[in-house]
């Protein structure tokens, strides 16, 4: 716990919607367990086993089953595209 309160705070500036990748990278999907991809055109964190997007409010991911939304097919391989074709930046 202390290490992810370390990471965060090293990480002040994130605001907005998104989150620090430290933190990214280390969340997992509420319901399958795999790991999130943090998709910047939604400014969600995205599971791909389930196929369900989870929100990101003020920098605080929103991981309550409830709060995840059904990805559309095309929906799905678009954020996938926009995450992987942006790799530059």
């Amino acid at each position: 716990m202390r290490r992810t309160a370390a990471l965060l705070s090293s990480h002040g500036g994130a605001g907005g919607r998104s989150i620090p990748q430290a933190l990214a990278a280390v969340l997992v999907c509420p319901l399958s367990k795999k790991p999130l991809r943090y998709c910047e055109a939604s400014g969600s964190l995205v599971s791909d086993a389930v196929g369900v997007s989870f929100p990101v409010v003020d920098g605080i991911p929103c991981l309550v089953p409830k709060d995840g939304r059904l990805l559309d097919d095309h929906q799905e391989k678009s954020e996938q595209d926009s995450s992987t074709g942006d790799s530059s930046g």
